[in-house]
């Protein structure tokens, strides 16, 4: 079979995949418009349209992930643990590497957590519609900034994690704890908002891409378990934009008062 004609059979399969995952979605959504509002849909050629959109883009999307993010992400993971790597032809490899030979690992971490935080839809969408309630105030790429700085650090931070070994617990308990702290300090128009962050950074693009990072360390750092040590930084990625979001509007706060005293 040609690689056009195995391509084209994978879109298939993800195709009517995608159309019976998000079937329940529009049968809900019509369900409640004709039987509980009993009112028409208006504009049917733009909400049809959009939903053909949508169905096509996931599929594509979902495809290009199995074909390319996710096989990279491994890929890169094995690359940069390689002991060929972390040291060179004439120097002797020991039994157990020390963490701190693994720092090319937390710059990629840092690097793909702050990248794909930026390039994440559903934070555009986020900052886009905190600027436009709050009049101005919550800048869109500030926002992005910060909500990709404290997943930058996440992923750095859990990858660290994995290679170390220490339990998953600790890092959570300790990291929420500080939430619960800034939460009592940070400007109450911002905690909702701080909160919400950490949930829409880890969608379409960061999942999938950081997932792959987790498995790929826990396959190739010696002695790690992917099942045990594989996941859990998708929790670092929704653990830290909220320290970093309320950090960010703390820190606008201070400067604030600091301008106004100066005057």
């Amino acid at each position: 079979m040609s690689l056009l004609a195995t391509t084209a059979q994978h879109f298939l399969s993800t195709f009517i995949g995608t159309v019976r995952d998000v079937m329940p979605i529009v049968i809900i959504m019509f369900g409640f418009q004709f039987s509980v509002l009993r009112r028409p849909v208006k504009n049917w050629r733009k909400v049809v349209t959009g939903f053909v959109l949508v169905i096509f883009g996931l599929s594509f999307f979902l495809m290009g992930l199995e074909l390319a993010l996710f096989p990279l992400g491994e890929s890169m993971a094995q690359q940069l643990t390689a002991p060929a790597f972390l040291f060179d032809s004439d120097e002797v490899i020991p039994l157990h590497i020390d963490w701190s030979e693994y720092y090319w690992i937390y710059l990629f971490a840092a690097a793909i957590g702050f990248s794909t935080t930026i390039a994440e839809p559903s934070l555009i969408a986020v900052a886009i519609k905190a600027n436009q309630v709050s009049g101005g105030t919550i800048k869109v790429n500030g926002l992005r900034i910060a909500v990709a700085l404290g997943v930058s650090m996440g992923i750095a931070l859990g990858s660290y994690r994995i290679v170390v070994g220490d339990p998953l617990h600790y890092y959570i308990l300790v990291g929420y704890i500080i939430v619960v702290i800034q939460t009592f300090f940070a400007p109450k128009m911002i905690v909702p908002l701080a909160y919400d962050s950490g949930g829409v950074t880890t969608s379409t693009v960061t999942v999938p891409i950081v997932t792959a990072l987790g498995l790929g360390l826990a396959s190739t750092v010696p002695g790690r378990n992917p099942m045990l040590d594989g996941f859990g930084l998708i929790a670092f990625a929704s653990l830290f934009p909220m320290m970093t979001v309320m950090g960010y509007a703390q820190l606008s706060v201070w400067r604030e008062r600091r301008s106004e005293n100066a005057l």
